[in-house]
């Protein structure tokens, strides 16, 4: 299998993930997509993340898959389950990392879109690494009242793309995705993360000081720029790449060591199944990097935690960066970041 059978495949298991989430939508109140199938040490399993998790394993087994593949993905062993059931693991080509949807919540209550995210890595020495992943992919699972949906995909250093699909007709049209161009914050959507409960004070301190050392105090009844805590990486990485977004910084695995040192319990983090379609992005030159300004990278599993900064181009990157770093380090949130 090449990466363009890959692709290919990835593809169809997209449209099949995505028809079922859409038809358990139609078929079901929120109020029962919603209910907790799973609650344990990762994130929390919801109703509607079991109808893609059940396509996804069922799409696999049932496809020619001319060699066996490593699937990663919440709800299966940490170590991957190798497809077709049965194979040897040291017969694998490629390590899968899919995540069936990110953005569940905002989905099962029909809030905002969600979106499947996959990323295959040949298979190497090692247990693999975001670095690695040469075919990536992102589909958008659209509200009940949205009949559009985007798909972006590419092979490392070979094709791209990205379509807008009609779902109700089954009909998609080529779109042009680039990030913006502007050289400034001013007016634009830029974002620290803080979705959840826990450490949002000073995470929004963090926020307001960057703020104040990129674009100044604020003016008298001016909104100098916005935020969009839009609780999917896969979305906000998708609003960076199409110039919705110009600044996106997930800084929770910084704060959640600051609240471990005190005793205090984890935050729920970004895990690497979150940003399994990160090529796409960068494909289309948006700059992702980790907590210290290097390039994002982190190993293919199920656990670990992921701090990564998103800037639309290298002017804005130029603009915030030394400013956000130096804020960190000032915190002391930096400490004991490899």
């Amino acid at each position: 299998m090449d990466e363009r059978d890959m692709l290919r495949l990835l593809r169809d298991l997209h449209a099949r993930i995505r028809a079922s989430v859409l038809a358990a939508c139609a078929g079901t109140s929120s109020e029962a997509l919603s209910r907790v199938a799973a609650d344990d040490d990762g994130d929390t399993i919801f109703a509607i993340d079991r109808v893609s998790e059940d396509e996804l394993v069922r799409h696999l087994e049932a496809a020619a898959l001319p060699a066996p593949v490593i699937l990663v993905a919440e709800g299966l062993p940490a170590a991957g389950l190798v497809l077709p059931r049965g194979s040897r693991r040291e017969d694998a080509a490629w390590r899968i990392i899919v995540d069936p949807i990110d953005g569940t919540r905002g989905l099962m209550y029909q809030k905002r879109s969600a979106w499947i995210l996959s990323g295959a890595a040949p298979v190497g020495a090692g247990e693999g690494r975001l670095s690695e992943i040469s075919v990536a992919i992102q589909t958008e699972i659209p509200l009940l009242k949205q009949n559009l949906a985007d798909q972006l995909w590419c092979i490392r250093g070979g094709e791209e793309g990205a379509e807008r699909i009609d779902v109700h007709r089954d009909e998609a049209r080529p779109i042009e995705v680039r990030p913006s161009r502007a050289r400034s914050l001013d007016q634009g959507f830029a974002t620290i993360v803080r979705f959840f409960p826990g450490e949002r004070d000073l995470l929004g301190e963090i926020d307001e000081e960057l703020t104040r050392r990129v674009l100044g105090p604020p003016r008298a009844r001016k909104a100098a720029s916005f935020e969009d805590q839009y609780a999917c990486s896969g979305g906000q990485l998708h609003a960076l790449a199409s110039g919705q977004d110009r600044f996106v910084a997930d800084l929770r695995p910084l704060v959640d060591a600051a609240r471990r040192r005190r005793g205090e319990p984890p935050v729920l983090c970004c895990h690497p199944y979150d940003l399994c379609s990160l090529l796409v992005a960068e494909r289309r030159g948006v700059i992702v990097t980790d907590a210290r300004g290097r390039p994002l990278d982190a190993p293919l599993d199920l656990e670990a935690d992921v701090a990564w900064i998103g800037y639309a181009n290298e002017e804005i990157r130029r603009r915030v960066e030394p400013a956000l770093l130096a804020i960190l380090e000032e915190r002391g949130l930096l400490e004991g970041t490899p």
